[in-house]
């Protein structure tokens, strides 16, 4: 009982009261309205009618039945930055933090580039500049060829059959960085490299430079080898919102511009379908985690072929599509019972979205 009072407390760590949590403002304008940011000391969010879109409100209560009976606690769509949708299950509420999972690598691949405007991290710098030498199991030569970007795009060439343990006896050599592409846990040694380049903390460079520059709340949680994310909803989408105006956040360039632009494209020749560990739809193939196969085709068919998109877990998501001005997202429990992070579900929901959003 302790521990569990102990980890409540934890969660609302830099989560504001749920006094802070109000209505959203209904403020519907014109099509060609700019984006909005919603302020950053409050979450009083202005929203927009999707029939003022053209959207389908006939659609939607069978989208929320979809998403309950798939395990759904949080759901969300922007555009624009106004909430069009936004729903919450069982006990759930706008002031409810959830983990983000694997989801939340796109918070660590950020505030990577992040450093590196600040001139404290050069991605193509081997990572052991940064952590020292000896913090894999690899020979000198071997650990030396792991750059900083090497961690960025899943391509470390270490052995990602041996779980989730980064320390040093668990990072074996499989292959040669940069010359195979696989999904592991290694990437949070991002986070080691920021904090031994910035003389901070890892929560404390990352609540400086982007968390409180973007109004989110939320805390990083240890969990066994991983340090997990959790925020509510409105926060996730505070992130995503960040990445649909390409790293601005009301007029303030939090990221820039460039980064953003390679973290969500094709980052190597091996997985084209993955970024700075972004997921890309629309591209001609793709891996999954675990396996070193090549799947023809885009990743999820009924998407949007220039969304991307951060996964995790049980099903976490931030779908981000700038050809829509959307950021959708998608918080709760496995939705069938799987624990993968990408699945049939993805694609049968972008189905049940298509059918609000589409004319």
């Amino acid at each position: 009982m302790k521990s569990l009072i102990c980890l409540i407390f934890f969660l609302f760590i830099g989560c504001k009261n749920s006094s802070d949590i109000t209505e959203p403002v209904n403020n519907p304008q014109a099509p060609n309205e700019s984006i909005y940011f919603p302020p950053n000391n409050s979450d009083t969010w202005e929203t927009k009618d999707l029939n003022t879109l053209g959207w389908h409100s006939s659609a939607v209560q069978p989208l929320y039945d979809y998403l309950q009976l798939k395990n759904t606690v949080s759901f969300m769509v922007l555009y624009n930055g106004r909430i069009v949708l936004e729903k919450y299950f069982g006990t759930q509420t706008a002031a409810s933090p959830w983990y983000w999972a694997s989801a939340g690598k796109t918070l660590t691949s950020t505030v990577v580039g992040i450093a590196q405007q600040n001139n404290l991290v050069n991605l193509n710098e081997k990572v052991s500049a940064y952590v020292g030498t000896g913090w894999t199991s690899e020979t000198l030569a071997q650990e030396n060829l792991i750059k900083v970007n090497h961690l960025l795009t899943m391509t470390s060439g270490l052995d990602d059959s041996l779980g989730d343990d980064v320390s040093p006896s668990n990072l074996k050599y499989k292959a040669d960085a940069g010359t195979r592409w696989a999904y592991h846990n290694v990437f949070e040694k991002l986070q080691d490299v920021v904090a031994s380049s910035s003389k901070q903390t890892w929560i404390n460079y990352f609540n400086a430079n982007l968390r409180d520059k973007i109004g989110m709340t939320g805390t990083w949680i240890p969990n066994g080898n991983d340090n997990i994310y959790w925020s509510t909803a409105r926060s996730m989408s505070r992130f995503g919102l960040l990445f649909l105006n390409n790293g601005n956040w009301n007029g303030t360039q939090i990221i820039n511009k460039d980064f953003v632009t390679a973290a969500t494209n094709t980052s190597q020749n091996i997985n084209l379908a993955y970024g700075y560990l972004w997921w890309l739809n629309g591209k001609a193939s793709y891996h999954l985690p675990q396996t070193q196969v090549q799947i023809p085709g885009t990743l999820i068919p009924s998407a949007p072929n220039d969304m991307f998109c951060a996964l995790g877990k049980n099903d976490q998501k931030i779908y981000v599509v700038p050809s829509k001005k959307l950021v959708i997202i998608r918080m709760g429990n496995s939705a069938d019972g799987t624990n993968f992070a990408l699945s049939d579900f993805d694609d049968s929901l972008w189905q049940k979205i298509n059918a609000v959003i589409k004319p």
